[in-house]
């Protein structure tokens, strides 16, 4: 009798984080979110999502860079993310299926110019006139910010409530390029 391996059972919204490449090594499944991952595994460098839409950070607490990851295999972190093993905390990005709403502000503490979005822009200078955001208030949906156009750069998770300053989305600038929607939820 040949004992083959045997895939687990994950969970239908999960992310599953591998200590080694390649799905290899020791593995742990989240479907929620978790400010500290530590405690689960020392390193992860690769990762599976089953379903659903997660931010992954690179310091506990959802702190340090963040990293948007849809359904898909991630079988070598550093290559196809640009992450090294130090993957700390995670959240689960909710569905989203109504309207999406965003104020986005020149000053802090929601003060200045406003101007409001529904829906994505690629660039936010020639569409606003505008690329330091200081604060911001998200009404309804989920939404990525990127530090340049085309929806490049360092990104940010941002979801229903106000940012009186750049620095409570994770920024150490205000300079935003581009913004969009999660929409994508497959």
């Amino acid at each position: 009798m040949t004992v083959g391996k045997v895939k687990h059972p994950f969970s239908p919204l999960a992310i599953v984080f591998y200590e080694e490449r390649n799905f290899q090594g020791h593995a742990h499944e989240s479907s929620s979110d978790c400010a500290d991952l530590h405690p689960y595994f020392k390193r992860c460098n690769s990762i599976r999502v089953e379903s659903g839409c997660f931010m992954i950070y690179e310091r506990p607490n959802y702190m340090g860079h963040q990293y948007f990851l849809r359904r898909g295999e991630y079988p070598d972190n550093q290559r196809m993310i640009g992450i090294n093993d130090c993957v700390r905390s995670c959240r689960l990005i909710p569905a989203h299926h109504g309207s999406f709403r965003m104020r986005l502000y020149e000053r802090a503490d929601l003060g200045g110019q406003m101007l409001e979005l529904s829906d994505d822009c690629s660039n936010l200078m020639d569409r606003l006139h505008m690329s330091d955001i200081h604060s911001c208030n998200v009404m309804d949906g989920h939404w990525l910010l990127y530090e340049q156009p085309n929806y490049r750069g360092r990104h940010y998770y941002l979801r229903p409530g106000e940012y009186r300053r750049y620095t409570d989305w994770g920024a150490m600038s205000p300079r935003i390029g581009s913004l969009r929607r999660i929409t994508d939820f497959s």
